[in-house]
């Protein structure tokens, strides 16, 4: 009898039965270990990224499933059906946006603020979040303001090396990019033996720098989700504009140069010169994280008690609306952040009596070209005069329709203008149809076809604006909330209109208008003549604004004074009134306009200062 040879594959097992416990034995461990293996690896990259990525992956994460759940939101619950429940899907989105920019911090903050200068156009509960943003975060420690010194300029702050004779290691202020430590100079050859000099010091938070590149990236990616995905507006092509100019906040020697090149604008103003401080930078201590600047003793503009008490309230905001005017008509260079914790209030220093306005914050400014400028000075004018034709000729230049839209969110109040334009056949006499009340849903479709005939051709829009409105929204806060002392729009418009008088465009003036004769030549002078001729028929103008300003300033005192002499004598609540101040008056009836042309519900807050 013959063996038959076993083939190889069958030599590898074992005859031996398995062991019964080793049936029932579970599986279960494998897929632990690999629970472990994954939690354990999740873990050290989220703590590389905290550690040396400043967070910004997680950020980034928490940025894209916030975003998602939003357009996810819109996606199923912005539909007819369910219209009554939008302002609640609204509430919603607000709050997730909140929530997002607050707990991210750092750019997060600053591009919730670039965002929030145009939320009159978004849903009102996002103008009620975006109006409650503010830039304030926690300090950074000493330790770290002192390993900052060190990397920049080779020195610690303070100690038998130190770059100051002394410096509070405590912050006197702390926003999302930066905090401010109050310090004082080394004497210095030629002082008094008592003089010291005392600066502010201002220290760049070192996470910003890391997480700068992944937060605007983000910016970018949700940019373009929101307008292809979610909501189907144009509102990407401001991005890289945006993007750029936040950038430049965080190079502290750009806002040296700034601060400079604003100071020399102000001291070549004889109608600013002595109103306005813009505190003196040391460029030796100063680099790209680290900035010093003179110390300055103020009230600052949100203590409205404290600015009160050293009177001068009406002289203030008319320097404060004067000198933005002069940025944006005269010099071409606009400050960008004048909210009320960027500018202090003190005695003058040639004439304690007097007040002087101090600028602070330097690091946001958009130049104004020159075509611009003088676009924006007759845009002013020919809205001030409800010119139609001026206004539309300048708005399809910059690819808006609607222009009474444009003049009525540049001013911020509603603006009829005088359309010369002949009704169409068939329409004579025609009354107006009454108009059905709209659900929620008509509102929000109503206000997206309105915005995406406004925003017709976002490639000719001037970015700029996007900053001016800023600025222009700040400034009327910051007059609102001490009662409209003055009135903004006709300082702003009188300085618009001067300016065109005293620059006329150059093309008015000939091809050779920079050479000194031809600026003297018959031609030239006539087309001068006849820009101050526009400019005082403009004055004319003004004074109907000055009517309806005082109007409103004499109803204000009248109800005041009607309130006190009833509480005299007793003849109860004075009624008469509506207790509206200029801007608030305005405010109210802007909020009117934007509701019945646009089905836009603008908050009461939206403007606050």
């Amino acid at each position: 009898m013959s063996l038959r040879r076993v083939p190889r594959s069958l030599r590898t097992f074992s005859t031996t039965p398995p062991a019964p416990q080793s049936l029932n034995q579970p599986r279960l461990p494998k897929y632990v270990r690999r629970s472990a293996y994954v939690l354990v690896g999740l873990g050290g990259a989220y703590v590389l990224d905290r550690e040396y990525n400043a967070s910004s992956i997680v950020r980034n994460l928490r940025t894209l499933q916030t975003c998602a759940m939003i357009t996810l939101d819109y996606k199923w619950n912005f539909t007819p059906e369910k219209s009554e429940q939008i302002p609640q899907l609204h509430e919603r989105v607000a709050q997730r946006v909140f929530d997002l920019l607050t707990s991210n911090g750092g750019l997060y903050i600053k591009i919730g603020q670039a965002i929030g200068a145009n939320a009159a156009l978004l849903p009102e509960p996002m103008q009620v979040k975006f109006a409650s943003l503010f830039d304030d975060a926690p300090q950074i420690p000493y330790s770290v303001v002192r390993d900052v010194f060190i990397k920049e300029l080779g020195r610690p702050p303070d100690g038998p090396n130190g770059v100051f004779a002394y410096f509070d290691p405590q912050a006197v202020a702390s926003a999302s990019i930066a905090q401010v430590h109050r310090a004082r100079l080394h004497p210095q050859p030629g002082d008094d033996e008592d003089e010291e000099h005392w600066v502010a010091v201002k220290v760049q938070k070192p996470s910003v720098g890391t997480q700068m590149n992944w937060d605007l990236g983000a910016y970018r990616a949700v940019m373009w989700m929101f307008e292809n995905w979610a909501f189907d507006l144009p509102v990407y092509f401001a991005v890289d504009f945006v993007s750029d100019h936040l950038r430049q906040e965080l190079d502290f020697i750009r806002e040296a140069e700034n601060a400079r090149k604003t100071a020399a604008f102000v001291a070549s103003e004889p109608r600013l010169r002595d109103k306005v401080h813009i505190p003196r930078v040391y460029p030796e201590y100063s680099t790209r994280r680290v900035l010093v600047a003179e110390w300055i003793d103020g009230v600052r503009l949100s203590d409205k008690a404290g600015v009160k008490a050293m009177g001068h309230v009406k002289a203030v905001m008319q320097t404060m609306v004067e000198l933005f005017a002069a940025q944006m008509f005269d010099w071409g260079w606009v400050h960008c952040d004048p909210h009320p914790g960027n500018v202090l209030i003190r005695p003058r220093p040639d004439n304690p009596a007097l007040s002087q306005l101090v600028l602070l914050d330097h690091g946001l400014y958009v130049p104004v070209p020159d075509e611009f400028r003088t676009q924006w000075g007759l845009l002013w004018r020919a809205m001030l005069t409800g010119d139609y034709g001026g206004v539309e000729k300048i708005t399809k230049q910059w690819g808006f329709g609607i222009p009474e839209l444009l003049a009525s969110f540049t001013l911020l109040r509603p603006t009829a203008l005088k359309n010369n334009r002949k009704t169409k056949p068939g329409e004579e006499g025609k009354k107006p149809q009454e108009k059905k009340p709209m659900t929620q849903y008509e509102m929000s479709v109503r206000m997206k076809q309105k915005l995406k005939e406004f925003l017709a051709d976002t490639d000719r829009m001037p970015k700029v604006l996007i900053f001016l409105t800023r600025n222009m929204r700040m400034v009327q806060g910051n007059n609102q909330s001490f009662g409209s002392p003055v009135n903004r729009i006709k300082i702003t418009g009188l300085w618009a209109s001067r300016s065109l008088a005293r620059h006329p465009p150059p093309s008015t003036l000939g091809p050779s208008s920079h050479s000194l004769l031809a600026s003297l030549s018959p031609h030239a002078l006539r087309h001068r003549l006849h820009a101050w001729s526009e400019h005082f028929a403009f004055l004319t103008t003004l004074a109907i604004l000055d009517v309806l300003f005082y109007r409103t300033r004499f109803l204000q005192w009248a109800r005041d004074v009607g309130a006190r002499i009833s509480a005299m004598v007793g003849w109860g609540k004075w009624k008469k009134g509506n207790g509206l101040d200029f801007e608030s008056e305005l405010e109210k009836e802007m909020r009117g306009f934007a509701r019945d042309n646009l089905g836009l519900d603008v908050s009461d807050k939206m403007f606050a200062g």
